[in-house]
């Protein structure tokens, strides 16, 4: 039996074939599902169509959508917050949608949307807003959340039987969708994330005599994300008298302050005072990755990891946490090296390797470089994308 909820009666006149795609985006930054939403948009774009995008709040991606031909749109319309997680918080969230779904309807309605696209499972009133009006959607998934509650992962995937179609980014993310929603295996597309390689030619790393060995993390300053880790390896490896400096890329995510301060904190400390860069929101990231020489992804779960392959495109050597997405994007000593998650001494161990055995990093460099240009590149992204979206039109 399908879930699929019926399809009321178009509320307007079929949509021309240059009717534009009206993508719902939870927010205009610039990390992995933004990236990838940038990617979407810029194959719909090759093919000619015209694009939407509405967010919440502006955002540094709106520049960059705009310089896409994009029409960008800010509209309060709610998103699920991990906070949203819980019976009241899900309560609290389906007052906020009533008026979203009236904002969203009027925004389809202007525009006069052909496919509607929410990117994300956090903005799910899109769904809802485009089968109460008759109009085809998609819901892109970026997240894998199998820590959480089952009852918690129902209730997000609950309205994605609301979609014509599901893309997930990996296989990670289609079983930890099907394990709760498994009617949704027919109409669940998986297509891996597409990643922008650097401009202009890479190289591996070439260490320089007396210098520091250079270790950055890229990604939001969050537990879950977990750069505290690398911070105590950095720790490990300087008491072991190897010069070892770390940077971080990535801003506090929402409710992230207090961890924040107190990755400040340790950062200040006597070990390690002056060796710890926060270099703060970072984009285009490749100047930080080329600076490195190895990139540590330390993430306690991902669905996909685009930063493990942006620093692989970057013919940099990769040490990531062997979790779901990552165990996708990294073949341990092959393209990456893997260590288990919150485990100081064993990314301290694995970064101890790679100063020690040179040809090792430039191996492992130069394997993955090539293994994300074959597997993750944009183009092939671009085209099953849009192929998709033409479906649907």
């Amino acid at each position: 039996m399908s879930l699929a909820a019926p399809r009321p009666e178009p509320t307007a006149e079929p949509a021309p074939a240059t009717a534009p795609v009206l993508i719902g985006a939870p927010s205009c930054d610039v990390y992995g599902s933004d990236l990838q939403l940038l990617q979407t948009v810029a194959g719909l774009r090759e093919r000619g169509l015209p694009v939407v995008v509405v967010a919440p709040e502006d955002g540094p991606l709106r520049g960059r959508l705009e310089a896409l031909g994009v029409s960008v749109r800010l509209l309060p319309t709610p998103v699920l917050r991990r906070g949203d997680a819980t019976p009241a918080g899900l309560l609290r969230l389906g007052g906020r949608s009533v008026t979203g779904l009236r904002l969203a309807r009027r925004l389809i309605r202007e525009t006069g949307a052909g496919v509607v696209c929410a990117n994300t499972v956090t903005v799910p009133g899109w769904l809802a807003a485009a089968r109460s009006m008759g109009v085809p959607s998609l819901c892109h998934v970026h997240e894998a959340e199998a820590q959480d509650a089952r009852w918690v992962r129902r209730a997000l995937a609950a309205p994605l039987r609301l979609a014509d179609t599901v893309v997930v980014n990996s296989r990670t993310t289609r079983e930890t969708l099907l394990e709760v929603a498994p009617a949704l295996a027919g109409r669940t597309r998986l297509i891996h994330n597409g990643v922008e390689p650097p401009p202009g030619p890479v190289a591996p790393p070439v260490r320089r005599p007396g210098a520091p060995y250079r270790l950055v993390v890229v990604g939001r300053i969050s537990a879950r994300k977990a750069p505290h880790v690398a911070v105590a390896a950095t720790a490990l490896l300087r008491a072991q008298g190897r010069e070892v400096e770390l940077e971080l890329c990535g801003t506090p995510g929402p409710g992230q302050e207090e961890y924040d301060a107190r990755l400040r904190a340790r950062a200040e400390r006597p070990d390690l005072r002056g060796t710890i860069r926060f270099a703060g929101y970072t984009a285009p990231v490749w100047p930080a990755l080329e600076r490195a020489d190895a990139v540590v992804a330390t993430s306690l779960g991902e669905s996909f990891g685009n930063v493990v392959v942006e620093g692989q495109l970057a013919c940099r050597p990769v040490i990531a946490t062997a979790v779901q997405g990552h165990l996708e994007t990294v073949r341990d000593g092959h393209t990456g090296l893997l260590v288990p998650t919150l485990d100081p001494a064993a990314l301290a161990g694995a970064v101890a390797r790679l100063m020690d055995d040179g040809e090792l990093a430039e191996r492992l460099a130069r394997t993955g470089r090539e293994r994300g240009l074959a597997d993750f590149g944009v183009d092939r992204y671009r085209q099953r994308v849009g192929e998709v979206i033409d479906e649907l039109r």
